[in-house]
């Protein structure tokens, strides 16, 4: 299909799922729930409620039995800091990690190989997001329930 026709088509409004009470997912956890099909991870960060596709590119892991993570951050040698902590899944298999909030990968597996790499020392808003993304819901809670759009 053309992008001309694409637009024209009238575009679906998200239908709408009451998925658990809010006090079900405690802050730091996260639930695996499906929902027409799709197998979406809903995370409490922070008290805010995010939810991405449950599955990593990679091999397919559940991310929801992920660790809830930040990134680590260093200014200088043997000293380091967490920060947007709670705000990352890492994948239980093989590490890859994702924003919870966009669903964008901090990883590059095109550049993982046994070789020496040049060394720098830098902030963390200049490392380079990976090219993966995993999908990400629209999540909301309304009184006591956790609302999905999907």
């Amino acid at each position: 299909m053309n992008q001309a026709a694409a637009a024209d088509r009238p575009r679906r409004e998200p239908v709408r799922h009451v998925v658990c009470r809010a006090d079900e997912i405690a802050p730091g956890a996260a639930r695996r729930v499906e929902i027409e099909g799709r197998e979406i991870a809903i995370f409490n960060v922070n008290g805010e409620f995010s939810a991405i596709g449950d599955r990593c590119p990679h091999e397919g892991a559940s991310l929801c039995r992920g660790q809830i993570m930040g990134l680590a951050q260093s200014d200088e040698p043997g000293r380091s800091r967490i920060i947007r902590e709670g705000e990352f899944v890492r994948c239980p298999w093989h590490g890859w990690e994702f924003d919870l909030k966009t669903g964008r990968s901090w990883c590059d597996p095109a550049r993982t190989r046994v070789k020496s790499y040049d060394v720098a020392v830098t902030g963390s808003a200049e490392l380079q997001e990976g090219p993966y993304r995993i999908d990400i819901y629209e999540v909301s809670q309304e009184g006591d329930y956790v609302v999905v759009s999907v």
